[in-house]
Order: structure tokens, then sequence, then C-alpha cells
């Protein structure tokens, strides 16, 4: 598509003789003969750039270029005018004017002026485009002020230097991969790839090949090589998340692959080395899966040499309105919402409910309320219903509707407590169904269901 010119002078022959020249070089153009039409024009059009006549009836050209520069703030803007002089020309560049030719107009330096503006847009537009792609793909860190998360930020400083392996365990939704995102952007090798890999996504017939790669007619459908994600990682990091989900079989290939650091792709016979730092992430108890044959022993210790748990967004309640204002601003930039407050008494609210979907089930009501809700603020009257229901505060281990066992000394024993006291009766709400109480409380649907078998629950 063309780059649009708005041409702005109120001489007839000169708007003439530019759209002459332009469209010869291939731009579109349109054109107002004052400053209002101009202004006009820009409220329904969106040019690439504008050549602007200083000198106008009415609104001047200075005024114009004000104004569009807060209309359209990245349109470049070449100033023209047959009464040039150096104090002029200043006070127009000052101003934020890409560039100031002087009449009678040169057609080579109107050629070359206009084509640099057009290249110097792209280029901003390229840039601009690249650093919100970049900001989009990093984590936004670990957000609180809480005890857990200043002890798991500390933990991350001590082992991120290192080339040390770790495995970080937590529930779903917890922030496992931002974990290991600040791991590889802390550590030596924060300029080489960080490679990852939902180890639950991909079928057991192609992870061999999603993580080692294969040669041309290895199989069917193999048309052509493809590298593995392991060679991918070289001299970076590979994050296989989810680690719990991989079969016992693939487990086997990994630890041999983990311990020499070297294989074969799949249908290959050439021996590939790599240096990679792995890191590992699980959302199940794999002590218990070893216990029950589903997870190798000797994997588990050699991923374990440095172990992180990132916490349940319930224990750390506090970081609750750090967290929804972080939100607010992100989605607020992002995708234009209107901002949007929650009030103190708000925030309190949502403090006392367990959030069972943690850090993304929050994330996910800020974004549902931002598109819902009519208002700039946000206040308890305004929560939906599930979010005011009686909820349990464990620092004092009383709720509303009942009451902590106090006689509970260990603090797992209480949580698992709370927990199955939980689920039994958000089981009841949804009249048994568990597919609905799992989208209800943001929970995958197998996880639940062992949740559920776990505490006795049917």
């Amino acid at each position: 598509m063309s780059n649009l010119v708005l041409v702005v002078d109120d001489e007839e022959g000169i708007r003439f003789s530019l759209r002459g020249i332009l469209e010869d070089e291939g731009y579109d153009v349109i054109e107002a003969e004052s400053g209002e039409e101009a202004l006009a024009l820009l409220e329904t059009q969106t040019p690439s750039l504008m050549l602007l006549d200083i000198w106008l009836s009415g609104i001047d050209g200075l005024e114009v270029l004000d104004q569009s520069q807060i209309r359209i703030p990245d349109m470049p803007v070449v100033m023209i005018s047959g009464h040039g002089n150096i104090e002029t020309a200043v006070t127009a560049i000052k101003k934020g004017a890409f560039d100031f030719i002087e009449k009678p107009l040169s057609l080579e330096k109107v050629i070359l002026s206009v084509n640099k503006a057009c290249e110097f847009q792209s280029i901003q537009q390229e840039n601009r485009a690249l650093k919100e792609r970049i900001e989009s793909e990093q984590p936004h860190g670990l957000t609180g002020e809480s005890s857990v998360i200043s002890t798991l930020r500390r933990q991350i400083d001590q082992v991120a230097p290192t080339d040390a392996w770790v495995l970080i365990t937590g529930e779903n939704g917890t922030g496992k991969e931002i974990v290991a995102r600040s791991i590889h952007q802390q550590s030596k090798r924060h300029n080489k790839p960080l490679v990852a890999v939902n180890c639950a996504a991909i079928p057991e017939e192609l992870i061999e090949s999603e993580l080692f790669g294969h040669v041309k007619g290895a199989f069917t459908g193999a048309d052509t090589a493809q590298a593995g994600k392991f060679e991918l990682a070289n001299k970076g990091t590979l994050f296989l998340d989810e680690i719990g989900d991989m079969s016992l079989k693939t487990q086997a290939k990994i630890l041999r692959i983990l311990q020499e650091q070297k294989f074969e792709q799949v249908g290959g016979r050439k021996t590939i080395t790599v240096d990679v730092r792995v890191i590992a992430a699980t959302n199940k108890d794999l002590p218990s899966e070893i216990k029950e044959g589903r997870f190798r022993q000797d994997l588990y210790y050699r991923l374990r040499v440095f172990p992180l748990e990132v916490p349940p967004l319930r224990t750390r309640s506090d970081d609750i309105p750090l967290l929804i204002d972080e939100f607010i601003a992100n989605l607020t930039r992002k995708h234009g919402f209107r901002p949007m407050q929650f009030t103190d008494d708000a925030k309190a609210q949502l403090q006392r409910y367990p959030w069972p979907g943690n850090v993304r089930e929050l994330k996910n009501f800020v974004e549902r309320m931002l598109i819902m809700h009519g208002g700039n603020e946000v206040g308890p009257e305004d929560l939906p219903a599930e979010y005011l229901k009686a909820t349990p505060d464990l620092s004092t281990g009383t709720e509303e509707n009942g009451s902590v066992d106090m006689g509970i000394v260990d603090f797992k024993a209480a949580r698992a407590e709370f927990e199955a006291r939980f689920l039994q009766q958000k089981l009841e709400e949804c009249n048994g169904n568990i597919t609905r109480l799992a989208e209800s409380i943001g929970l995958e649907r197998s996880y639940l269901s062992r949740k559920l078998k776990s505490y006795g629950i049917q």
C-alpha cells in the first residue's frame, strides 16, 4: 500500500506541482488549502507524512504543526515556505518538524526529504512494534512485598548466576514460568535462547521429535529435517514445563540425555552434543508420583538440584492490591481499556477470597471487570457474588461460617483441611459436576479430579 501524503498550501499551483511530483514517485496525495481544512482531514485520515506551508491564511503552519502532533504524534511534518529564514526554520524544527524546505521548491530536494521522512517513520514503527513485542514477551517479574515472595526473590538471585538446574513446583497459575524466565534473564546465558516446552501439550508419539529433532524421512510426514528443542537451546536454557506429565518412556530418554548432554535425532545416527541448562516445572507432587510409579526417582533427583516452590496466592494475600493495580495498568496500556480502580474495601474483600486459580485467576478477573464494569471505580457492591461469599482468614484461623481446627499445628495440614472443605462446598454448588467446578474455580479438570480423589470427595 502506498504512503499517503497530505499537502497543505494555499497556492493551488504549488499543490498541483507537489501532487504531480509525489504521484510520479508512487505516493498517494490528499490536499488542503488552509490550516483549518488540514486539521479537519486529520480527524478522518492518517497520512504517513504532511508537507505544510508555514504562511497560511487563518491558522498558520506552526499552529497546524502543534495541533497535528497532538492528533498524530508519529507523523513526520516537512515545512515549506517562500519566506524562509534561519529563525523560522529553527522554530519549526524545535516544534518537531522533520525538515524545512524553501520555495521555489527543488524537485530533488522535495523527493529526498519526503523519502527520508517516510523511511524515518517506517523505522520508528518497526522499533515500536519490536519494543512492544519484547515487552509483551518479558515477564513483569514477581510482584509483591510479602515475606514468601521476598524469600523467593532471594532464592532466584542466589541460583540464577550459576548453571545449577532448577525444579520449580507450585499450583497452576502461580507464575512458575515467570520464575523460570527470571532465572534465565539473570543468568550468564541471558543473551542465548530460552526455549520452553510444555510437556503436557505434546502428544507422546511426537515429544521425542519435538525435543530431539528428526531427519528427513524419519516418519510419515517428515518431509524436511527439523532441529529439536535441545539443539535450539544450545548454550542457553531449556524450560521443561509440566515435566510431571511426561511419560515414563520419554523420562528414561530424557534422563540419559540430561546426564550426557548428547543425543541423536529421531531417525538419525549423528550424535549431537549440546550445552544446556535445564529448568523444569510441575504442579504435581512428584514424590507422590514416584510412589505411584508414574515418575522416575533418578530423574527427580537429577532435576532437583535447586528446588524452588512458588507460593499460592492465598498465602500472600497482602500482595493482591499490588497485583490488581499492576494488571489494570498493563491491560489498560495493552488493550486501551478505560482506566479503573478498585476501592480499598473492594481490595480487602478480594483479599479474603481464596483464589484457587491463583495469580492467573486474579488477572482474568481484573480483565473481566475492565470489560464489563461501566464505571471508573469498583466497590464491594460491584464484585460478582462468588467473590463475596464467606471465606476463611488463614491468618487468624477463623472464618465467617465455621472455623479452622486450631488443634492443627502443621500449616500443610491446615491448608489441606481448608482445601477439602472448600472443594466439597464448591462441588455441591455445581451439583456434583466436576467439569463445571473446574471451570468455575480455574483449575484443570484432570488436576481437580486428582485433588478430589486425594481428599476422598465423591
